[in-house]
C-alpha cells in the first residue's frame, strides 16, 4: 500500500515539472505566429513605397544634398529672384488606400530645394485643401513637384500619385486639375509666379525650410572650433554651430499621440519620435512660425499649439489644418507646459530681434557703403583738401581708470611677434585657453579696422560654463578684443 502510494506521488511531481503534450503544441503554434506576424510586418514595412515615401528621412535625405548645394550658391534668398505661390486646392477620385474604401490623403510639395508639407484630410478621397505654399527660386524654367500620400498610423504612408508640373515664366495659371500618374485621381493647383525686387530678403516673409544664417561681410570667415555633434546634428541634421536650448519629453497629436521629444535652438524648433518602428521629424524654423499659443488635446491634457505663417507649409510630416488656411503642429504631454510655453515664446521674441537687428546692421553697412561712395567722389573732385592732415580724434576703446593690472613682466621678443604668437587670427592660443576652461561653441572673428577706434578690433563669442547653483549651466559670452601696434612695431 505504501510502495503504491510513493509511485502515484512520484508520477504527480513528475507531471508538474514537465509539460503536458497539449502544452507543448500551444507553444509551439504560438511561437509559430510570433514568426510568421514578424516576417509579415518586417517584410510590408520594407515593402510598402520603402523608395518613395519621405516621412522616415524627411529631413535628414535632403539636408547632406541641400549643405553642398548652399555652400555653393550661397544663402539662396539672397540671390532669389523669382516668388512661385502654390494654392493646393483640392483633389478627386484619388484611390482608397484603406479597408474601408477611404483614404487619408496629404500632399509633399517639392521646388528645387525647399519642401512643404500639406495637412492630412481623414477619411476621404476628395480632399479639399485651400492652402497656400511659397517658393523662392533663382531663375526660371522650375519644375515643381507635388505627391500625395495616404498616412498610415503604423506602415509607411503609400503613394495615391504624383504630378510634375513645369514653371516657365511669370503669371498666373488659373486653377487647373492636373492628372496624376496613378490609375485614378486628379489634383487642382494654382500656381502665381512673379519677380521679386532685388532688395528683398527672406526677412519679408519669403523664406522657408532651408534658410541659413547670414553674417556681415566684415564678419565673413569667423574661426569655428566645433564641439561634438548634439541631437541637432545626429538627428536632424543640422548646422553644426546649433546647441541646444531646451528640450522636453512631450507628444505630437495625430490620430493619437506620438510620444518624442521636443528639441529648441535659437533658430529651429525640432521633435523626434519613434514609435512602432515608424520614426517622424519635424524641423519648424522660427522664421515660419506666426504664433505659439497654450491649448488643450482631449480637455484634459495641457498642450502648445505652433501655428505657421501663410505659405509656409508643414515640415517633416503632415500639420494640422485651420480654417483660416494657415496650419498648425499640436505638442502634448509636457511636464510643466506653462514652463516649456515661456520658453518657445521667449526664444521666437529673440529670433525677431535678432533680425530686426540684422535688418537695421544691413541698411546702416548700405548707408555707409554709400555716404564712403560720395566721399571718394568728393576727394577726387577736391585733390588740395586730401593732403590736409586729419584732426578729429577717435573715441577711446575703454577708460583709462577701468583698467586692472594682473600681471608685469619682460618678454625677449618683440611686441609684433609677442601679436603674432597669442593674438593673431593665426595663433591657436585663445582656442587652446578656452578649451582649457571648458568653454564650448567657441566662434573668433577676423581683427578688422573699426572706424570710431583706433586699431583693429575682433568679436569673440562663446558659452562659458557657470558654477553658481542660482545660474544655468552656461551662458552665452561676448567678448571685443582691441590692439593697436605703433608704426615703428614696437610699441602695442
Amino acid at each position: 500500500m505504501s510502495i503504491s502510494l510513493a509511485t502515484t506521488m512520484d508520477f504527480a511531481f513528475l507531471a508538474f515539472l514537465f509539460p503536458s503534450l497539449w502544452e507543448i503544441e500551444v507553444a509551439f503554434a504560438a511561437s509559430v505566429f510570433v514568426i510568421l506576424a514578424y516576417r509579415f510586418f518586417t517584410f510590408r514595412t520594407g515593402d510598402l513605397n520603402a523608395d518613395r515615401s519621405l516621412l522616415d528621412n524627411s529631413t535628414a535625405t535632403d539636408a547632406a544634398d541641400d549643405k553642398e548645394k548652399i555652400a555653393l550658391k550661397g544663402d539662396s534668398q539672397a540671390s532669389s529672384a523669382y516668388l512661385i505661390k502654390l494654392e493646393l486646392l483640392a483633389a478627386k477620385n484619388l484611390i482608397a488606400a484603406n479597408l474601408n474604401g477611404t483614404s487619408d490623403p496629404y500632399a509633399i510639395i517639392t521646388c528645387g530645394n525647399e519642401k512643404r508639407f500639406s495637412s492630412m484630410v481623414p477619411g476621404s478621397r476628395n480632399p479639399m485643401w485651400g492652402e497656400e505654399f511659397n517658393f523662392s527660386v533663382d531663375e526660371l524654367p522650375v519644375k515643381i513637384n507635388v505627391t500625395i500620400y495616404d498616412w498610415d498610423i503604423i506602415w509607411k504612408s503609400a503613394v495615391l500619385g504624383s504630378v510634375t508640373v513645369p514653371v516657365e515664366s511669370e503669371g498666373q495659371t488659373g486653377a487647373v486639375w492636373h492628372t496624376l500618374d496613378s490609375p485614378s485621381g486628379q489634383v487642382c493647383l494654382h500656381i502665381k509666379t512673379r519677380k521679386l525686387s532685388a532688395n528683398t530678403s527672406r526677412m519679408n516673409g519669403y523664406g522657408g525650410a532651408n534658410t541659413r544664417r547670414r553674417m556681415p561681410l566684415e564678419k565673413q570667415g569667423p574661426t569655428v572650433v566645433h564641439q561634438k555633434a548634439g541631437p541637432l546634428q545626429t538627428i536632424f541634421d543640422l548646422h553644426p554651430d546649433e546647441v541646444v536650448d531646451h528640450s522636453y519629453s512631450c507628444a505630437l497629436e495625430r490620430s493619437f499621440l506620438y510620444h518624442g521629444r521636443m528639441y529648441v535652438s535659437a533658430w529651429h524648433i525640432c521633435f523626434h519620435s519613434n514609435v512602432f518602428s515608424k520614426q517622424m521629424k519635424v524641423v519648424i524654423p522660427f522664421e515660419d512660425i506666426d504664433e505659439i499659443r497654450r491649448s488643450q488635446h482631449a480637455f484634459i491634457n495641457p498642450a502648445i499649439t505652433i501655428i505657421l505663417r501663410m505659405g509656409a507649409g508643414g515640415h517633416g510630416v503632415p500639420p494640422l489644418g485651420s480654417p483660416d488656411g494657415r496650419v498648425r503642429y499640436k505638442f502634448a504631454s509636457f511636464w510643466n507646459r506653462n514652463h516649456a510655453l515661456r520658453n518657445l515664446q521667449r526664444t521666437a521674441n529673440n529670433f525677431h530681434k535678432m533680425l530686426e537687428s540684422e535688418k537695421k546692421e544691413s541698411a546702416e553697412s548700405e548707408l555707409r557703403a554709400h555716404s564712403s561712395s560720395v566721399r571718394r567722389s568728393d576727394i577726387l573732385d577736391k585733390v588740395p583738401e586730401a593732403s590736409m592732415p586729419k584732426t578729429g580724434k577717435l573715441q577711446p576703446f575703454i577708460k583709462e581708470e577701468a583698467l586692472v593690472g594682473i600681471y608685469n613682466d619682460v618678454f625677449p621678443c618683440t611686441a609684433e611677434q609677442f601679436f603674432n604668437l597669442l593674438l593673431n587670427d593665426d595663433s591657436k592660443f585663445t582656442s587652446k585657453y578656452r578649451s582649457i576652461r571648458k568653454d564650448t561653441n567657441l566662434v573668433m572673428g577676423q581683427w578688422h579696422t573699426a572706424e570710431e577706434y583706433d586699431g583693429q578690433v575682433r568679436e569673440i563669442t562663446f558659452r562659458s560654463l557657470c558654477n553658481s547653483p542660482m545660474c544655468p549651466p552656461d551662458t552665452a559670452m561676448t567678448e571685443w578684443q582691441h590692439h593697436v601696434l605703433s608704426p615703428d612695431k614696437k610699441n602695442l
